[in-house]
């Protein structure tokens, strides 16, 4: 049997594609609706907690929308205590972290000082620690891993310099921080995922308005840290990400890390290819695409499927989307 085949059915929504016998996404992306629609936001970021949604940020002030999979209706929860857009949102103990995150209008956006924190039993927000001022920028990716939190990548100064290939490691019991080995390169607007006990980075560019190069630098390579040997690698060239994007988003679903949406210079729309990398066979597989193309949001996995909500419809700054997508195996 061939390792990869996809079969597609003209005219229905029906696609599968099988890898070894297995079925994978028997049905693509399905465009949901809800009983209601969320903030139209971009810039934004998405996460689980304790059975729910939080969607929250995005330029602009935008409110906290609480999505309940039982309901299927979102709610609008607390407003934002101050501007806060392109980060990668993490669940915490079922509290909703923000950091690397920024504040302010392009192109010199500045990083947010502080780790802000969202309960959603009080709908209250809290100004947590301080981050470093010598590690502090935007547009990085964050993850949850063991009871620490880490932040990698990103850019000091907004959309016009600074890009950084920092990796940090912030405890929340202990209120420390700690500098890891630089990833193999840095890079921005990048969304992380992790799968067992390695960090998939991939995606991402070196956002330059400095010399008006904000969207054609984008990053093929795929870096990968493995918490077992705290060693990164880069995989080789022939596993490069296959469509080359940054503003895109990255979970990690089953044994697949799924790079989903995005914006290049290559075409006005922003992306809806899907391309999952199989952390078993270590091939990228192309997915079903998104019905609505989309960069600048997150997506998250709740009851083992994946949700897609808001962004912006075209690379850069709009239009504004608040359509939810899901995908489930």
């Amino acid at each position: 049997m061939k390792k990869s085949l996809q079969i597609a059915l003209v005219g229905c929504l029906l696609v599968k594609i099988v890898t070894c016998g297995e079925v994978l996404y028997a049905q693509g992306w399905k465009a949901a609706e809800p009983l209601n629609l969320p903030t139209a936001r971009h810039e934004n970021a998405m996460t689980a907690a304790k059975g729910k949604l939080y969607l929250l940020g995005g330029r602009g002030e935008r409110p906290v929308d609480e999505y309940d999979p039982k309901k299927d209706s979102w709610t609008a929860k607390a407003a934002a205590p101050l501007e806060m857009h392109h980060f990668q949102a993490v669940s915490y103990k079922n509290e909703v972290y923000v950091l690397g995150a920024f504040t302010g209008k392009y192109p010199h956006e500045t990083p947010i000082p502080h780790i802000y924190i969202f309960n959603p039993e009080t709908n209250e927000w809290r100004q947590g620690p301080e981050i470093p001022e010598a590690r502090r920028r935007g547009a990085a990716g964050a993850f949850v891993l063991n009871d620490k939190i880490y932040l990698v990548c990103g850019i000091q100064d907004g959309h016009w310099d600074g890009h950084v290939a920092w990796f940090d490691e912030y405890d929340p019991k202990t209120n420390t921080w700690r500098q890891l080995s630089d990833a193999p390169r840095p890079r921005d607007h990048v969304s992380v995922a992790v799968q067992g006990t390695k960090l998939y980075v991939a995606g991402g560019r070196l956002s330059t308005a400095r010399i008006n190069q904000v969207l054609n630098r984008t990053i093929p390579e795929v870096d990968v840290y493995d918490f077992k040997t705290n060693q990164w690698t880069t995989l080789d060239a022939s596993q490069n990400l296959p469509t080359l994007r940054a503003g895109n988003t990255a979970v990690a679903f089953g044994s697949r890390i799924l790079i989903i949406g995005g914006e290049s210079d290559t075409q006005v729309p922003a992306h809806s290819e899907v391309e999952g990398f199989n952390t078993k066979t270590n091939r990228w597989e192309k997915l079903p695409q998104l019905h609505q193309g989309r960069h600048g949001t997150g997506a998250a996995v709740l009851n083992g499927k994946v949700y897609i909500v808001a962004g912006s419809a075209n690379r850069g700054g709009g239009p504004e989307l608040n359509s939810m997508e899901i995908l489930d195996k």
